[in-house]
């Protein structure tokens, strides 16, 4: 019994297992085991093996890109290359040179001005615009203004009426489709020199020097051999652009058209009145022409010569009277007006209204604010239908309307 006690002792010593006991599996291992067993029971042991290896390299190139963005290789290669000493015993001194702008003496690097000189990177080349100095051509639109034009190249509108005077004869209603304009180079205007002329007056009257004239190169006028400037050697008939250079419009709307005098109109076309005996006065209040409220065309901008503004609407739209008077003109205008009306309120003030389709009204007759006087129409320089309305004032000549309608 003893002999075998001390066998079983011997052979369950502390650390010794028995046979059976070495195949024993953990719980968690045996878990493991058998999720795998599984995964290759069901044929998605090679698949997540490979998830498992796509998984392993993303997290490694975060890793690898991460670092690379938090440390600052090359900042510390440049300090530790700038702290370094040389292998030497002796101490290192950098020479220091005094800085000198040449003639003005030492520069302080401290100030502000010495900077340094700092680059902005640019992926385009940008050159300077070159200043135009010949007069180039363009072939009005559908729709163009001379505002539209002069914005397009850069000008005032003035520009564009003075460098066609033939062909606008300064009457923005004169634009229309097809027609060729002069475009200037810059603001100035456009003079076609004629026998007699003089520099010194020629530039008197557009307000500049006759050196500027002469200069401007695409006038291809020579100081050397332009002679006397009371009679230079520039042929007549020659187109000389003025640079610069201004002048009054030609007056090509009707003028004042007094109940006193009507007859001052004779030469605007056969709508002239003759002798006007009386008629009613105004009660210095002014409504609005038509039923229409709105600007179709050009607003009141004496730059391009319009001194009204242009009211839209339908063909045939009633036109009315704005305030108290009597006719003093009626008809057709010669000027671009086409049928036209002219009604004069008293107290110096007038008001005129253009382009009609129809007249309700003629010489001599009484109206009252709101009567209906005639239709809107596009006769004359019109292009479509609209009231070209003005009102003028003996004192203060032709007003904005909008300051004055109610």
């Amino acid at each position: 019994m003893n002999d075998n006690f001390d066998n079983e002792v011997k052979n369950n010593r502390p650390g010794d297992l028995k046979p059976e006991e070495s195949n024993i599996v953990k719980p968690t291992q045996n878990k493991l085991t058998a999720l795998w067993a599984n995964l290759i029971r069901f044929g998605l042991g090679n698949s997540v093996i490979r998830t498992g290896t796509a998984v392993l390299s993303i997290l490694l190139i975060l890793v690898v890109v991460f670092v690379m963005l938090n440390v600052d290789f090359p900042s510390r290669a440049l300090s530790l290359s700038q702290t370094e000493t040389p292998a030497t015993n002796e101490p290192f001194v950098t020479p220091t040179y005094p800085l000198s702008t040449g003639a003005g003496g030492p520069l302080n690097p401290e100030a502000e001005e010495f900077a340094g000189i700092t680059r902005d990177a640019s992926l385009h080349t940008l050159f300077p615009v070159k200043p135009r100095s010949e007069i180039t051509t363009y072939t009005v639109q559908a729709g163009d203004t001379v505002f539209g034009i002069a914005e397009k190249f850069n000008l005032r509108p003035e520009t564009i009426l003075w460098g066609n005077s033939y062909t606008l004869g300064d009457d923005p209603h004169r634009l229309s489709p097809g027609q060729e304009l002069n475009i200037m180079p810059s603001d100035g205007v456009y003079y076609e020199w004629h026998a007699g002329d003089g520099l010194n007056g020629v530039s008197e009257v557009f307000g500049i020097s006759p050196e500027v004239i002469i200069n401007w190169p695409g006038n291809k006028l020579n100081m050397e051999t332009i002679g006397d400037f009371s009679s230079p050697n520039i042929e007549p008939g020659t187109w000389l652009f003025v640079p610069g250079g201004t002048r009054g419009f030609v007056t090509w709307s009707a003028p004042r058209i007094s109940r006193a005098d009507p007859a001052v109109a004779k030469y605007l076309g056969p709508g002239a009145c003759g002798t006007i005996v009386d008629g009613p006065v105004g009660n210095q209040t002014y409504v609005w022409p038509t039923t229409e409220h709105y600007i179709s065309g050009y607003n009141y901008t004496p730059e391009t010569n319009h001194s009204a503004i242009d009211i839209g609407g339908k063909l045939g739209n009633p036109i009315y009277a704005t305030d108290n008077g009597v006719v003093v003109y009626a008809g057709w205008n010669d000027y671009g007006y086409g049928n036209m009306i002219v009604i004069d309120h008293g107290y110096g003030w007038q008001s005129l209204y253009a382009h009609l389709e129809a007249l309700n009204v003629g010489c001599g007759s009484y109206v009252y604010q709101g009567d209906m006087i005639g239709y809107m129409g596009s006769t004359g320089n019109s292009s479509g239908p609209h009231l070209h309305f003005e009102l003028m004032s003996e004192t203060y000549g032709k007003v904005n309307p909008f300051n004055f309608l109610q």
